[in-house]
């Protein structure tokens, strides 16, 4: 080129230079015809400027036989064949000024490697003598020559058959190879950035309608060179080196070209850290990764430096994440936003391929968000992300399928059962999805026509069911079941028990295998009090799974009703043994873990008297204020990270309400002392229940903040201490006991109908009367409720009226004995005495068979 040009020209390799560093080849092709004719036809660097733009078209026509490592050969494409034409004259000639003959020889040796010819590109770098070339002071496009060059000779390096047998020489092979992937990955950095600020420049001078500017995009070489350095890490097994490698690149500001590039390296990053990584090896970003972890890594051999390397996102107030879950959260949401933000949703069929892209990234990622926050157990929260994943879950499966486990896991169960009709309607020959709707339908909601509906879908299947068809056989034989207990009717109550015991037999007969059938099979008998059948039936179950919770406890309930309550007490004693921490266990409804306890008490009360049962409730109190200073511990674990900041003072305040919450002492009333038969209690029993009733009074705050499930299992605790007291005529330490259960639930119809009994026992049966209809108002079906108000109408002298309730309360559990007697008393007392007699006799009958608490705390789940 001529030493001394015109401002023309000048402008016009300016514009050229410019086209190279944002790849507008088309553009640079035409300007190459700009050029003065002098140098058009015969000028090197015309020609230079051709084979690049040659050079460049091809290699993004052919960028899948890139990615799938397959050789461009020249005989196939006439570009590879002109441009290699191009660079052998004019390396041949050798006119060019110094630096353009380097951009020909790292031109060509790309184009050598394209070919497959790994060998002859490593000869081209060792000809211009890549390591010695200097980064800075360089034009921008230059550093993008600069940094494929340095990914290209690691590829070469790594993808050459090589013969080295020592091991010195392996090494520093090695060495190399890395040295050229984190050269490449800085250099593509600081070279995306640099021309992200030249275009923003350009487009705030741009004078008002003129045409937007080409946005640079990020081709196979350029994305090489920023993921070859952590890829080549994780392949030699230097998982500290490849996440810090990941990490830079993260931290590194954010360019356009860049933007689906960091949502992919952080998806593979939170992949990393969550599959590779435990808790105790974790290294936040600003920290060094622990001994054990670096022993078998050498140090870099390129070192970032400021002067060298991109720019970094900095600041005193930068988030910094803690541990793995964290740091994986953080990685995964921004994945998401830009995952949200850029996906295509759109049915057109010319863009079926970018939306399966879409919906295959969006799999993945909410994939690792599943597994993300199921460490955490924040089910609602990953049920929220997932609902903003429906707009790319069209006839998807997957995604719907996590969604509604995401809702059943957190409770949402209404709108569990919606998204597992939907996938039920993609996948109509999967069984396993109706019977997970049936799961959700019996328990939580008791929505037993749906759960019946349901279960029906996989029985019709038949052999198509596979395994799953004698769960459907259980599933119909739990809804007939409960739907047998909530049936108003004798007669339609009898028909759903024959209905449910011919789905359970059925289900057994198909899997004989599973004790789940086989206890429920036992149950169902049990309702039916064919005590004997049952118990051999439960055998079976306990030959299958001896140490079941309930199967133990549905053997103490059938010895209950045979009387044998010694072995009852044993079989109990048992199943606490067992799981001895039933309370902490509790998740779903706090019944189902403590009737173990309740029904230990019962048993007490009856063959051991009412002081040592009362000893099992002390036990309980005890055991729930364990649960709940270990529930509250985690909870202020958790919150302190919120409130680091606070003065002196407010924290020593903070400190010493904590300290007295955490330690919630639970009194009781001290039944040693008083006389069972006396109303009076000692005055040192007095003093503490008074003492008692402080603690708990300035403490109740604690108590009502505790967990639903923690605060129910209390006040039944109360309750049942309460009832203990009645039956030994100890009308204050009873107060005291229903005190404590009305001030975590004042309108449970429990603490009412304990009122009523209170009273009832004071001789005040008006009193009693008002209780017991208020909490009849409050829970209508109670047969409990409807008997005890009969009873007091009865004693009231206003027989009718108790004789309906109790009529009332005989058809909503035709098998309490109690109530059946109270009735015949009331009948008997009418005149009535055929009638009565009746009634009586039933009464007996039902009482040789009744359990010491009803055979439905055993819960009946699918």
């Amino acid at each position: 080129m001529a030493s001394r040009i015109s401002f023309s020209q000048y402008k016009l390799e300016a514009e050229i230079e410019k086209c190279r560093g944002e790849c507008q080849w088309d553009k640079v092709q035409n300007l190459v015809k700009q050029l003065p004719p002098k140098t058009s036809e015969n000028d090197d660097f015309g020609n230079l400027l051709l084979a690049e733009v040659l050079v460049e078209q091809c290699l993004k026509e052919n960028t899948a036989k890139l990615k799938d490592c397959t050789p461009i050969m020249e005989k196939n494409e006439p570009k590879i064949r002109e441009a290699k034409k191009y660079l052998s004259s004019i390396l041949n000639r050798g006119k060019l000024q110094h630096n353009l003959m380097t951009e020909a020889i790292l031109i060509l040796a790309k184009l050598h490697f394209v070919e497959g010819s790994y060998r002859d590109a490593l000869s081209m770098y060792a000809r211009v003598g890549i390591d010695d070339l200097c980064v800075e002071d360089e034009p921008v496009y230059k550093k993008r020559l600069l940094a494929e060059a340095f990914v290209i000779k690691g590829l070469s390096l790594e993808r050459q058959a090589s013969s080295i047998t020592s091991r010195v020489r392996l090494f520093e092979r090695e060495e190399e190879i890395m040295s050229c992937f984190e050269k490449a990955s800085v250099i593509a950095l600081v070279f995306l950035q640099e021309e992200e600020r030249i275009m923003i420049s350009t487009q705030s001078r741009g004078t008002k309608g003129s045409l937007p500017v080409q946005e640079l995009e990020l081709t196979y070489f350029l994305e090489a060179a920023l993921q070859s350095a952590y890829v080549h890490y994780f392949k030699k097994g230097n998982l500290a080196k490849g996440i810090k490698q990941m990490r830079e690149i993260l931290r590194a500001m954010e360019t356009r070209p860049t933007q689906n590039f960091r949502m992919t390296i952080a998806k593979q990053l939170a992949e990393v850290l969550l599959r590779n990584l435990c808790e105790d090896s974790y290294w936040n970003p600003f920290s060094e990764p622990p001994p054990d972890l670096l022993k078998n890594e050498k140090s870099d051999t390129f070192q970032i430096t400021p002067t060298t390397g991109p720019q970094l996102y900095k600041g005193d107030n930068l988030f910094c994440p803690e541990d793995i879950v964290e740091e994986a959260l953080l990685l995964l949401r921004i994945s998401e936003s830009m995952a949200n933000r850029d996906g295509v949703i759109s049915r057109a069929p010319d863009q079926r391929e970018d939306r399966n892209i879409s919906f295959q990234n969006a799999t993945a990622l909410y994939d690792l968000l599943s597994i993300t926050m199921g460490r955490r157990k924040q089910y609602e929260m990953l049920s929220e992300y997932l609902e903003r994943a429906m707009k790319f879950a069209f006839d998807e499966f997957h995604l719907w399928y996590q969604l509604a486990l995401s809702l059943v896991a957190c409770g949402k169960s209404t709108r569990a059962v919606s998204a597992l009709r939907e996938c039920a309607n993609l996948r109509p020959n999967d069984p396993s999805i109706p019977l997970m709707a049936a799961k959700v339908c019996i328990a939580p909601l008791h929505w037993l026509e749906q759960g019946e509906w349901f279960c029906k879908i996989v029985t019709t299947m038949g052999e198509e069911a596979g395994e799953f068809l004698s769960k459907g056989y259980l599933g119909l034989g739990l809804v007939y079941s409960l739907q047998a207990t909530d049936a108003p009717l004798r007669s339609t109550r009898d028909k759903l028990h024959k209905k449910a015991l011919k789905a359970l037999r059925r289900a057994h007969s198909l899997d004989s295998e599973d004790h789940r059938i086989a206890l429920y099979l036992s149950l169902q008998l049990a309702f039916n009090r064919q005590i004997s059948e049952a118990i051999e039936q439960l055998q079976v179950a306990l030959k299958l799974r001896n140490d079941d919770m309930h199967s133990l406890h549905l053997l103490a309930l059938l010895f209950s009703a045979q009387k044998h309550y010694q072995r009852a007490l044993e079989v109990i004693n048992m199943a606490i043994s067992e799981y001895p921490e039933n309370f902490s266990t509790c998740r779903v409804v706090p019944s189902y873990c403590i009737s173990l306890f309740f029904t230990k008490v019962k048993l007490e009360a009856v063959h051991t008297g009412p002081e040592e049962a009362l000893e099992t409730c002390r036990n309980m109190l005890n055991l729930w204020q364990t649960t709940h200073a270990a529930q509250f511990s985690d909870c202020d674990k958790e919150s302190s990270m919120t409130e680091k900041q606070s003065t002196v003072r407010s924290s020593l305040v903070e400190g010493a309400a904590t300290e007295k919450r955490n330690t919630v002492h639970l009194s009781f009333p001290d039944f040693h002392e008083a006389d069972a038969g006396s109303l009076r209690v000692p005055s040192i029993a007095a003093s503490r229940m008074e003492l008692a009733m402080s603690e708990i009074s300035a403490q109740s705050t604690a108590v009502k903040h505790a967990p639903k499930q923690l605060t129910i299992i209390l006040e039944q605790i109360w309750l049942q201490a309460a009832e203990l007291f009645l039956e030994l005529q100890r009308t204050k330490d009873a107060s005291f006991c229903i005190q404590e259960a009305a001030s975590l639930f004042s309108m449970s119809h429990d603490v009412i109908f304990m009122c009523g009994r209170l009273e009832e026992m004071r001789g005040n049966l008006r009193g009693a009367k008002h209780f017991y209809e208020e909490a009849l108002v409050i829970n209508p079906r109670s047969a409990k409720i409807m008997e005890q108000l009969g009873r007091a109408l009865h004693k009231m002298g206003r027989n009718s009226l108790g004789e309906k309730f109790l009529r009332d309360a005989v058809q909503a559990q035709a098998t309490s004995h109690e109530a059946w007697n109270s009735l015949g008393e009331v009948l008997q007392d009418q005149g009535k005495n055929e009638d009565a007699a009746e009634y009586f006799l039933t009464a007996l009958e039902l009482e040789a068979s009744s359990p010491i608490v009803p055979f439905a705390v055993i819960p009946r789940e699918l």
